[in-house]
């Protein structure tokens, strides 16, 4: 699962105040049965959003003989249950199918069961999370076609025990079943499940029926189906088909999207020594996707985020991080399953390295840096210092889809990695993967395979990084002896439980490091080294490669160089931040504008960013250099930046640039052409920005927001009001929060009803779909501020708009 932390669930933590429990033990589920085999035969009514089913599920107990079997299946209605051809009796909650069995079974007997059954998923009632917002099992989207903006799909959800919505099983991740499932469908769609399409038979009603085979085994939460109109595009990694299945009008960017999934099964392969396990490969986005993709065996479901034009992927491709992700999870979560959430380490956090080991591979060492550092952020940024990795005391299995086993989870292994070697690290995914495929995994299983293959005891790094909280927190401070030439530095653990590490430290004398690789063992420890000449700068931490918080005193002069000399991208960041805070001094400014023109595009976007051009006339180099980053830079978004840079002047001396800008093929370098624009030449900017197709505005809403906000067109209210809530509460950038809560303040007290009405419609949305984040709350707090603005506007469609706001708290209030 591709997780989605919402900055939604941040500001809501900020201002709601949640009673804290003491959380209980969470066991692995006892096997009392082993699931074998599960067929399935199903079709959907779409007008009452069911699904009929039929079910033969094999099944033996695990060890003691039973006479009883307990099944989950929620919400459904249960018409009848047989074994061989006998009628058995049950007894149903909602929730669990209790069955009496008509014999007591050994372990050496299986048997068979046949159920006929209704999924209900509307009256399934339990709780999403951080990263599946929803958890109904089965989801009919726009299945009346009511909406004739949105496609009627199906698509299915299991993770984390939400099969059991679809099918009565035993819903629980340390199970493994093979799978058959007959889908029947109108025949305008296609249908996606794991394993190989078999057959296709037309049936006389217009329905057609797809009979989806998968012979390995896996877990219950992987099993997928996913329905609707759709183009298949067809693609491959050596003789295994890799298909990307997307609406019509994304065909033609589809191996855009998704083009480098062979080349990622290629290098998973290749690092893990196991060839990619599965019989296909294949990718679909859903509409309303409850999570940003789920990794189902050989039907990867992506949300809509996905879906990308070449104007957006010209920049960057937004997915490529969760196209590798899911694909990981091939081998870990998939091919090895977490035997219990507790240990969900053993998926997500695989899962989130392999975005790093796919950045490094593909776009270097800074690139994949620059990633780790934005999870990590999030990571410190939250509510998580005090959680384990591996947890066996939380309150619901849903609250373990959090930065510490993704973001937290990810840094460990990357610590690991160094700590053993990439070679032996390798290996022991190799000797993990082998000793458990088709099996279940957990984190003393994970050491212990690394163990065997380096050789070393990895009880200590285990016991602190993965079965213990937070992380190093350092104080540093330096000794020079002059006469001996020896420089101390001393490290302070001032956190609670104590650490042992290795740590990198540079020593630069003049522009040459020497790098000096120690081990901290104690809460207080020195390390003592030798040098030539006076050291320039001791880089603590020179790999970037310790999760940890270090606290050291330095002045200008060394952030100066440690901008134009760190070797890690966090290091060269941290110092940027810091130099531009004072560039009054003509060093700090030059070296933000060399800066600018630093090797990694992040680090020159963040030196457009933070460059200081006031007093203008005495900066004219760093001008000029703006002008041909803008024009010519490798990347377009750092010419956008450069272009947003060069806006701020307010010359029209820069109107060419702009003007060469607005024709670009990136709508970044478009849309910040457009607002630098704005402000030296209002009529062409408006009338360039009333010409984008309604494609293209949607895409870059954000400065046309800004223009428009400015410029006060009422007309354009309606447009900008369905971007306000994602724009306030789900973008990570405080400037955009900024930029919308003003147009949410402006179109709250505005007379254009469209616009109140797109408002309204996207707060109940919003509200619905993170509503167990209480966003529903937040929504009807918005709509009451909207009523009492209209009364205060008093404008002449008062009572109308009044009306439509309180039409749409009632339904967030039902």
């Amino acid at each position: 699962m591709k997780k989605i932390f919402l900055s939604l669930i941040a500001i809501i933590a900020t201002t709601s105040i949640i009673a804290q429990k003491a959380s209980a033990y969470k066991a692995e589920k006892d096997k009392v049965f082993d699931l074998i085999h599960t067929k399935l035969k199903v079709d959907f009514n779409f007008q009452e959003k069911t699904m009929n089913g039929e079910e033969w599920v094999t099944i033996k107990p695990h060890f003691y003989s039973q006479n009883k079997l307990v099944l989950d299946a929620k919400g459904m209605l249960i018409h009848t249950i047989s074994l061989n051809t006998k009628t058995l009796n049950y007894n149903y909650d909602g929730q669990e199918l209790i069955i009496d069995l008509d014999k007591k079974y050994t372990k050496d007997e299986k048997f068979t069961l046949h159920i006929k059954y209704t999924a209900q998923p509307e009256k399934v009632k339990q709780k999403g999370s951080a990263a599946i917002t929803d958890a109904k099992g089965l989801y009919f989207i726009n299945p009346t076609g009511i909406d004739e903006n949105k496609p009627t799909q199906i698509w299915t959800q299991g993770e984390t025990e939400a099969s059991s919505c679809w099918f009565p099983t035993i819903d629980s991740p340390n199970q493994k079943t093979s799978q058959e499932i007959y889908i029947t469908v109108p025949q305008k769609f296609v249908t996606l499940s794991n394993g190989k399409l078999e057959k296709q038979t037309k049936n006389t009603n217009g329905t057609r029926t797809d009979y989806w085979n998968f012979t390995p085994k896996h877990a219950p939460y992987l099993f997928f189906m996913g329905i609707g109109e759709y183009e298949i595009i067809k693609d491959n990694y050596k003789n295994i088909p890799v298909d990307y299945y997307v609406e019509k009008k994304y065909a033609p960017y589809a191996k855009q999207i998704f083009g480098k999934t062979p080349e990622m099964l290629a290098f998973f392969s290749k690092i893990t020594g196991i060839e990619y396990p599965w019989n296909k490969y294949a990718q679909i986005v859903g509409r309303d996707y409850v999570s940003g993709a789920m990794e189902n065996t050989t039907a990867v479901i992506h949300g809509e985020n996905a879906y990308q034009v070449p104007g957006e992927l010209i920049d960057d491709n937004i997915q490529e991080n969760t196209i590798a992700h899911e694909a990981f999870h091939h081998w870990f979560g998939d091919l090895v399953t977490a035997e219990s959430w507790s240990n969900l380490t053993v998926n997500e956090s695989f899962a989130n390295y392999s975005e790093y080991l796919w950045r490094e591979y593909k776009y270097g060492t800074d690139n994949a840096d620059a990633h780790m550092l934005e999870d990590i952020t999030a990571y410190k940024e939250g509510k998580n210092y005090d959680k384990h990795l591996v947890r066996f005391f939380y309150d619901d299995k849903e609250d373990m889809f959090d930065a510490v086993s993704y973001n937290k989870g990810g840094k460990i292994l990357h610590m690991l990695r160094n700590y053993l070697g990439k070679e032996a690290f390798y290996a022991g995914l190799n000797n993990y993967l082998t000793n458990n495929k088709y099996s279940t995994g957990e984190a003393h299983q994970l050491r212990l395979a690394f163990e065997e293959v380096s050789g070393k005891d990895l009880n200590p790094f285990f016991n602190q990084w993965y079965f213990n909280s937070g992380h190093p927190k350092l104080d540093v401070s330096y000794d020079y002896n002059e006469l001996r030439k020896t420089v101390t530095v001393n490290i302070y653990q001032t956190q609670d439980n104590e650490f042992t590490f290795p740590l990198a430290i540079d020593v630069f004398e003049g522009t040459t490091a020497t790098r000096q690789n120690v081990f901290v063992n104690g809460k207080d420890a020195s390390f003592t080294f030798p040098y030539t000449k006076q050291p320039k700068l001791i880089q603590i931490n020179a790999d970037g490669v310790l999760l940890c918080d270090i606290n050291e005193n330095k002045v200008l002069s060394d952030y100066i160089f440690q901008l134009k000399n760190a070797k890690y991208y966090g290091h060269k960041r941290e110092a940027l931040l810091e130099v531009a805070k004072k560039q009054d001094d003509k060093n700090a400014f030059d070296a933000i504008a060399n800066a600018m023109n630093d090797s990694f595009y992040k680090i020159r976007i963040l030196a457009l960013e933070n460059i200081n051009l006031i007093n203008k006339n005495s900066k004219k180099r760093a001008i000029e250099n703006i002008k041909k980053i803008a024009n010519n830079d490798s990347k377009t978004l750092v010419q956008a930046t450069a272009i947003e840079t060069l806006g701020k002047l307010t010359d029209p001396e820069y109107k060419p640039i702009f003007e060469k800008a607005l024709q670009s093929p990136s709508y970044s370098v478009m849309g910040k052409a457009l607002v630098a624009m704005y402000y030296i030449d209002k009529p062409l900017a408006i009338t360039k920005s009333k010409e984008l197709p309604k494609e293209v505005k949607e895409i870059i809403a954000t400065p046309l927001t800004r223009i428009y906000l400015e410029e006060k067109d009422e007309t354009e209210l309606t447009f900008i009001a369905g971007n306000v809530m994602s724009g306030m509460f789900l973008s990570a950038d405080k400037k955009v929060q900024t930029l919308y809560k003003k147009a949410y303040e402006k179109i709250a007290k505005s007379n254009n009803t469209e616009a109140i009405i797109n408002l309204t419609e996207d707060i109940v949305v919003k509200g619905n779909q993170y509503k167990q984040y209480s966003f529903d709350q937040v929504g009807v707090n918005l709509l009451r501020q909207m009523i009492q603005k209209q009364k205060t506007a008093n404008k002449s469609n008062k009572d109308k708009n009044i009306e439509i706001i309180k039409t749409a708290m009632a339904k967030l209030l039902q």
